[in-house]
């Protein structure tokens, strides 16, 4: 026997704006800060560059520096990116901030709180069932699936457990794409 068609319905999580740092303020202790415009800061020594990102403190309004390349050969950098640097591309600020391996190594963490929507389709949904569903991120933000599962159908969490099968686990933090299927209600 065959499955039923399935409808695919193409979901998209995408920024609004950057995400807030938690990082801990030298002068005020606070855990928020901030990219804001989002510019850098290259400073030449002979041959070597250092780049730093700027981030300012959300409470005290103290500006602080991420280390983004520290004595850095000005022959290994791509002109494009050094440019970006010169300039403050919004893109480079992005990618950079994004970058786990710049996290780890600055301490500091995301707070996603309000810098993503979630972008559904409208759709009839009460002709076929079940209605299978294809979840993308176009940044990394970290979600639980149930939760952001029942905000796009508008269910209770309940009713997700219940209708849903999912190929992760409900209830554990992704930021990776997935895919669901929703069974028809009773």
């Amino acid at each position: 026997m065959s499955s039923p068609p399935h409808i695919v319905l193409p979901w998209v999580v995408r920024r609004t704006r950057l995400p807030l740092l938690s990082l801990r303020c030298v002068d005020c202790r606070s855990e928020s800060a901030t990219t804001g415009q989002g510019r850098f800061r290259v400073n030449a020594n002979g041959k070597l560059l250092d780049v730093w990102l700027l981030v300012r403190c959300v409470t005290c309004d103290r500006t602080s520096k991420l280390t983004v390349h520290e004595r850095t050969p000005v022959s290994s950098f791509d002109p494009d990116e050094l440019e970006g640097y010169r300039v403050n591309d919004a893109d480079l600020v992005a990618s950079r901030l994004l970058d786990p391996l710049l996290a780890r190594r600055c301490h500091f963490t995301l707070d996603w709180t309000g810098a993503w929507r979630l972008d559904v389709p409208s759709a009839v949904t009460d002709e076929a069932w079940p209605i299978r569903v294809a979840v993308a991120f176009e940044d990394p933000v970290p979600v639980r699936p149930e939760r952001l599962i029942a905000q796009g159908l508008g269910l209770s969490r309940n009713d997700v457990r219940r209708r849903v099968k999912c190929d992760v686990a409900l209830h554990r933090s992704t930021s990776a794409g997935f895919t669901f299927t929703v069974l028809a209600g009773d």
